[in-house]
């Protein structure tokens, strides 16, 4: 049995087409961990919108891009932050302080960066976009 990442997957895959220009990208298998980033994305306007497609096996996410994503990955290990070190995190993932988010998974579910500050919650890093 081989150890998948689907959340390095997804971002991977959505990299890619983005290079490529693609208007929109499947991805299989996927989670509920990847539906909540995806609804992450979508409230902050990186991605167009995504639709669950059931296949009975794994479930497969249909995400539509808008063109708005320079880069995203996934960060590993997934390292545990809080409130006082989340701008050295920032400083070393993101361009800039304006340009682009952290994806951290908290005990209040996947929220920015920016989220995290203001409700003085920390997490695990889990990915960044820009």
């Amino acid at each position: 049995m081989v150890q998948i990442d689907i959340i390095s997957n997804m971002m991977s895959a959505i990299r890619n087409a983005e290079a490529v220009r693609k208007k929109e990208v499947v991805i299989y298998p996927s989670s509920k961990f990847a539906i909540e980033i995806l609804k992450l994305l979508k409230r902050e306007g990186y991605i167009e919108d995504f639709q669950v497609i059931n296949d009975g096996r794994g479930n497969k996410l249909r995400i539509i891009l808008n063109g708005s994503i320079n880069d995203c990955k996934a960060i590993k290990p997934r390292f545990p932050v809080n409130k006082n070190n989340l701008t050295e995190y920032v400083k070393q993932y993101l361009p800039s302080r304006e340009i682009g988010i952290l994806i951290i998974s908290t005990s209040k579910g996947v929220k920015t960066h920016r989220e995290c500050l203001e409700e003085n919650v920390g997490g695990v890093l889990v990915a960044y976009v820009y």
